[in-house]
């Protein structure tokens, strides 16, 4: 049977909400077979999931491209293109799995092992874009922080402690690579993130706002 016990990294945890134990307890392909809509609804979830975190960079590009044009549409590339990808090949991955769990549940004890390989090698992928998606997102927080520091939409201190947890979530993400697990190191980002949102929320999205808040003229570059 495939081994499903991984050891995943905090936003993985909150992501497999939806789905339960069906991609986490061993026999995995028997919780799929036995599960199909269940796993098929996480797939949706964690699409919308990333369709929506996308459109958050396009909406403040306008705000953001007035101090920088380059780190906004960087911000925009890695936390908003990329990282949509990677969740999109993470819905792939789950709704490949349905699929193959509707066919395991028709195949018989005697077929059963021809799906096994497949199993693996689907659940392999979606271990790997874990790293990656943390890698994408730690490349582009920085930029993100650079610009809101300018823009003076956050306090000095939030953007820095931005700067440091995006270092740990690209260590996290590079040593996960390596089979090595630190993802106790990825808990500063969300905090920082939450805190973050909730500061933004509060002081508004207006442009003529940032633009009495920066206190002088956009630059290039």
């Amino acid at each position: 049977m495939i081994d499903s016990d991984r050891s995943r990294p905090f936003h993985e945890h909150v992501r497999l909400i939806a789905t339960g134990h069906v991609l986490k307890d061993p026999g995995v392909l028997d919780n799929i077979a036995a599960h199909q809509d269940q796993l098929a609804m996480g797939a949706l979830l964690v699409l919308v999931m990333g369709l929506a975190l996308a459109m958050v960079p396009l909406m403040m590009f306008p705000i953001l491209e007035r101090q920088s044009e380059t780190l906004a549409l960087g911000y925009v590339g890695f936390r908003g293109a990329l990282g949509a990808v990677a969740h999109v090949l993470v819905a792939v991955c789950w709704l490949l799995l349905v699929a193959e769990g509707h066919e395991y549940a028709h195949a018989g004890a005697a077929a059963a092992s021809q799906f096994q390989g497949l199993g693996t090698v689907l659940l392999k992928a979606d271990d790997l874009i874990t790293p990656i998606l943390n890698i994408v997102f730690s490349l582009g927080a920085p930029m993100l922080y650079e610009l809101l520091h300018r823009t003076r939409l956050t306090p000095p201190w939030m953007s820095g402690w931005g700067f440091i947890a995006a270092v740990m979530c690209l260590a996290v993400g590079v040593l996960a690579m390596f089979d090595t697990s630190l993802e106790v190191l990825l808990l500063p980002m969300a905090v920082q993130e939450m805190v973050m949102a909730v500061w933004l929320i509060a002081r508004g999205f207006d442009p003529a706002s940032v633009a009495s808040l920066s206190g002088r003229q956009p630059v290039a570059g």
